[in-house]
């Protein structure tokens, strides 16, 4: 392997675990990024030589090379996906008794840019950096021989593909099925297969929708953002005396309700369940206009901080549909909000559950902080990789 040289200092955040390595940090005196092939391995050194680890480089990217190995001339190889897949696995098997799960969730698993879901015998993956699209094959046929997948799906339409200089598209191999069905938490979901957001379902809030129901006996609950309806239908089947979903997607809408009907017929019977099609924002004023309140509600966004240099204009929005959905609590009502951008620190979102309450004359008492489930784990270096907050709270 060529070696990949870092300027004087720059070696410190490598040392102390990061798997990350920014092309301001290249020597590239030494080592210019241009001399290297997307997805080429080499060897990292720093400015006296020292081998760091191995890496798999992008001379395209901002973040031009990312560790897979501590160990000096380490190839990202067969044997290497193997026994960190082999390891994503074990860990899952001991979290789950069934194989619904994020089997590899990129950096937590130490293969940055890789992540896959398990659904039963499918498997959805995405790939977010050349190193992982050019191993492509291998991790394919480490797949078959660890688990034996009926399907795959490769959802790589993704922005972040852009900035690698990787096509964004949609591969499949074996027989997919028309949609996911997703066991979780005693409820039974349906999910699109290769029409849904991101791999199709969001297992990364399977503990918050859990410790969010133990509050939703004899609720009136609205699930805001609300996708498939995860938030709403635990809720629903744990008791809620009803359940508002509110998405701009009517096919999200109508799975939801779907999903409401599979897992709590008898809201369903009695019209119970009702949907809200539009944008949450201008929704959420309608519904205070109206005089509509709720006992518990789920306000779990998409990113509104997609980039470091938009983390103000995103706490803003955070404040604001935080402020906007406190107003449709009732008192003593329960509120889980959530955040799934990593660029926001959990301080500032629980300052924006704070401040919703006490612009409105409140106390919000916080009843429980989470954050991605165990099969998302977070790079103990890497805070980055410690993306979604949870906040369940009582106000009042």
């Amino acid at each position: 392997m060529r070696k990949l040289w870092l300027k004087k200092n720059e070696d410190r955040r490598i040392r102390a675990g990061h798997l990350w390595v920014f092309s301001n940090e290249v020597d590239t005196q030494k080592s210019p990024l241009t001399d290297f092939a997307p997805g080429e391995e080499a060897t990292l050194c720093d400015t006296r030589g020292a081998p760091l680890g191995s890496v798999c480089l992008n001379p395209a990217s901002l973040i031009c090379a990312r560790l897979h190995a501590r160990q000096a001339d380490a190839p990202l190889d067969a044997a290497l996906l193997r026994q960190r897949l082999s390891q994503a696995l074990d860990l899952r098997r001991r979290l789950f008794p069934d194989p619904w799960y994020r089997l590899c969730h990129g950096e937590g698993d130490f293969l940055p840019g890789l992540v896959i879901d398990r659904y039963g015998d499918h498997c959805t993956l995405q790939i977010s950096t050349a190193g992982m699209e050019s191993r492509k094959e291998l991790i394919a046929q480490c797949l078959d021989d660890l688990i034996a997948p009926a399907s795959l799906l490769f959802d790589n339409d993704l922005a972040m593909r852009g900035l690698e200089g990787l096509s964004r598209e949609t591969q499949s191999r074996g027989e997919l099925p028309d949609r996911l069905e997703v066991p979780e938490n005693g409820c039974r979901f349906f999910a699109p297969c290769a029409t849904g957001q991101k791999t199709g379902w969001f297992y990364d809030q399977r503990v918050n929708r859990r410790e969010l129901a133990r509050y939703a006996r004899d609720a009136d609950v609205l699930d805001i953002f609300c996708y498939a309806g995860g938030f709403g239908v635990t809720a629903a089947a744990a008791g809620a005396k009803s359940v508002t979903f509110l998405d701009a997607s009517p096919q999200a809408l109508a799975l939801a309700r779907e999903n409401a009907a599979v897992n709590a017929p008898a809201l369903a019977c009695r019209d119970a369940v009702e949907t809200v099609c539009g944008d949450a924002f201008h929704q959420l004023n309608e519904l205070y206009e109206e005089g509509r309140r709720f006992s518990l509600i789920s306000l779990d966004p998409p990113a509104f901080i997609k980039r470091r240099k938009d983390a103000a204009q995103g706490l803003a929005a955070y404040r604001k549909i935080n402020a906007l959905t406190m107003r449709l609590l009732t008192p003593g009502g329960v509120l889980a909000s959530s955040s799934c951008s990593h660029h926001l620190p959990a301080e500032a979102l629980r300052g924006c559950v704070a401040q919703a309450a006490s612009r409105r004359g409140l106390h919000a008492r916080l009843l429980f902080a989470g954050g991605q489930g165990p099969d998302h784990p977070v790079h103990a270096a890497m805070p980055e990789t410690a993306y979604l907050k949870c906040f369940i709270a009582q106000v009042g």
